[in-house]
């Protein structure tokens, strides 16, 4: 079908549909349609993008998440540099720094103003409109140059893709601060511990490594939010606002979320008032802050008073100071996650730290253990300003009572006793038996999940009621469950018990691939499966293969490889891929579904799509392609074989010709199947 006026007109009117709600919702906090509304207009219109990509704007609500990983982050001049602030952590460091701006100017002006915003404990973003449309984001890096992750900035849903502006100048910078809400950071470290990940030590560190992660789709997954600060107007000056005030609420009219909780102060004095009030307030906020920014309001004032080499003269960050607490160290324990990482934690007298009554805290890893010489029996200092983690920050050596040993990291898993493994170049140690015990309910999580099993209904709370009920030891004791034995568990009736059974029975008809990244093999993924089972298209072919033979498939790294190689090999595994089998679980992936196929097609070779295909959806061209043996990926490079091509290509055209890059277009791909 043909793009008309009328399709164009619709997908525009879906563009402003969508991005309205989102505004109200996000930014405002004022829904205007209930989810499932929302979520079938963003179906409308990806529907749309599909057939006519040509459709597809920078703007549009379907482009907030990216179709690819990132393969690196480049380095990028800042516009505008971003300069870092000097800190003041009392009334009197104020009090001079007011001092030394005002002996920078030939006249004090009579009267004068300073905005106080909350200094967010977050990352701080560079971001560019042009013509109002968001074109760049990047991390502050050295404050002259930082990293490009517009791909992961555009997943912040309170960063307009498109400002509110009817008549938007040619270019606006914005400066804000990246962060992660407090419930949402306490959910990831929930899901890290489940997991057997390191925890994040606090919300800063959890939103820089976010906005760094190569995949946006996990940066989309882990909600970061943003206030907007800074506003730059270029080439506007007739228009340009003329104080710090007017640009926070010009920010929010063009669609950013700017922090309500802002002062406009006449005096130190009410400076010293607002900072005093939010040391308590801040405890009930719903992200963290560590001080108040003072600004100077007039940007004619700023003009005057410039920069030194470090930091603004006309601007200063007033501190809260780090709430640290001595405590005794009773006992240094390990906790073992679902991938088996041992995570030491110290056990400690308890203490108030922050409002709450602390008992335990992260030590991370061996390395940071022997870096510390933590004991038991030491007085350390713990602290938890700017911090959700508790964390010993050092050990008071002069107080260690003497007769005591340096901690060493066991050697048996405390769990099961399989003797733990520290991969090199890595700090966490780990138990690789995935029958051990403590991993047993999140591989039974993982195995249900949406990418591997699929189980419906099994989620969390049901797995632990089937392990404190003795009903599983392992995966491959689902398969055996009874209806009996489900509705006798706390809140499941008969109703509920049948469906989870004949959930469970249907999940035996899943692929190998699934099957291979339900089994949680560390680093291995769900497209790294799909990649090892077009290889070794049976688990017994994989279980006898070579590292080196593992390592040489295409797109399977070293560290995949000897993850793989060290799993099949442990006695508890092989075990569990035996039970699966005997419970009817096929280890063996699909056959190509013709006569005298011979070798595959398009083994180890590798397939770009771009533009529209005449008949074939990408989706379907490339099952085809996977089929017979070929890999799709999404960037044109020296290793891409083909470049299947439909129409309006786009920019994958002009680089697979540079690279001298075969071109295959729909007819060709099916007539070569034909044969």
């Amino acid at each position: 079908m043909n793009l008309t006026p009328k399709i164009k007109q619709q997908a525009a009117q879906l563009r402003t549909q969508l991005q309205t709600a989102g505004y109200v919702y996000y930014v405002l906090d004022n829904p205007i349609m209930e989810d499932a509304v929302y979520d079938k207009l963003y179906r409308q219109l990806q529907d749309l993008e599909a057939e006519y990509p040509e459709l597809i704007t920078p703007d549009s609500p379907t482009q907030r998440i990216g179709d690819k990983p990132a393969s690196q982050f480049n380095s990028v001049k800042h516009n505008i540099p971003l300069y870092s602030l000097e800190n003041a952590f009392n009334s009197a460091e104020l009090a001079k720094w007011e001092t030394r701006w005002q002996r920078q100017l030939e006249k004090i002006p009579e009267k004068f103003t300073y905005v106080c915003e909350l200094k967010i404990d977050g990352s701080a973003i560079a971001l560019t409109y042009e013509d109002g449309i968001l074109v760049r984001g990047t991390t502050r890096g050295d404050g002259v140059a930082g990293e490009e992750i517009t791909q992961n900035i555009k997943t912040i849903r309170t960063i307009p893709l498109k400002l509110k502006l009817d008549n938007p100048p040619p270019r606006v910078e914005v400066r804000g601060e990246a962060f992660l809400p407090l419930d949402v950071f306490e959910s990831i470290n929930q899901s890290r511990n489940q997991s057997g990940e390191a925890l994040f030590a606090n919300p800063r560190n959890a939103a820089a490594g976010t906005l760094r992660q190569l995949d946006s789709k996990i940066v989309a997954e882990r909600k970061l939010n943003f206030f907007a600060y800074t506003l730059h107007v270029v080439d506007r000056e007739e228009e340009a606002v003329t104080s710090q005030w007017n640009s926070l609420e010009e920010l929010q009219e063009m669609g950013f979320l700017v922090n309500p909780n802002r002062k406009l102060c006449n005096s130190l004095a009410e400076v010293e008032a607002y900072f005093n009030q939010w040391d308590e307030g801040r405890k009930t906020l719903p992200y963290m802050t560590d001080g108040v920014v003072v600004k100077l309001n007039d940007y004619q004032l700023q003009k005057l008073l410039g920069f030194t080499n470090k930091f603004p003269r006309w601007a200063i960050a007033l501190k809260y100071p780090a709430e640290e607490s001595p405590t005794v160290v009773k006992d240094i324990i390990v906790n073992v996650g679902r991938t088996g990482a041992i995570t030491p934690m110290a056990v400690m007298q308890p203490v108030q730290l922050a409002g709450t009554t602390v008992q335990r805290a992260t030590l991370h890893n061996s390395d940071r253990i022997a870096e510390l010489d933590i004991r038991v029996g030491d007085t350390v200092i713990i602290r938890k300003a700017g911090e959700i983690i508790p964390e010993v920050v050092r050990v008071l050596p002069d107080l260690r009572p003497s007769g005591t040993i340096p901690y060493q990291m066991p050697t048996q898993c405390p769990e099961c006793n399989s003797t733990l493994v520290r991969p090199e170049k890595e700090a966490v140690t780990r138990c690789i038996n995935i029958s051990c015990p403590a991993i047993l309910r999140g591989s039974i999580i993982h195995w249900a999940s949406r990418n591997a099993l699929d189980i419906r209904g099994l989620g969390e709370r049901i797995a632990i009621l089937l392990i404190e009920n003795n009903l599983v030891n392992s995966v491959a004791d689902l398969y055996t469950l009874t209806i009996e034995q489900i509705a006798s568990l706390e809140r499941m009736g008969t109703r509920s018990a049948e469906k989870l059974v004949k959930a469970i029975a249907e999940s035996k008809n899943q692929s190998f691939d699934r099957i291979l990244y339900g089994l949680g093999i560390r680093y291995v993924g769900s497209t790294n499966a799909k990649i090892l089972t077009q290889s070794f298209p049976t688990i017994e072919a994989l279980s006898s293969a070579s590292f080196e033979s593992i390592e040489a498939v295409y797109g399977i790294g070293e560290e995949i490889a000897q993850s793989v190689f060290e799993w099949v090999r442990v006695e508890n595994n092989k075990a569990l891929i035996q039970s699966l089998q005997t419970v009817g679980l096929e280890f063996k992936a699909e056959e190509i579904d013709r006569e005298n196929a011979g070798e595959l097609i398009f083994a180890d070779k590798s397939f770009v799509i771009t533009g529209t295909l005449p008949t074939l959806k990408r989706d379907e061209a490339k099952k085809m392609i996977e089929r017979w043996g070929g890999k799709v990926t999404s960037s044109i490079s020296k290793k891409t074989d083909y470049l299947l091509l439909g129409e309006n290509p786009g920019s994958k055209l002009a680089k697979a010709e540079k690279l001298g890059v075969k071109q295959m277009s729909e007819e060709e791909l099916l007539e070569i199947l034909k044969q």
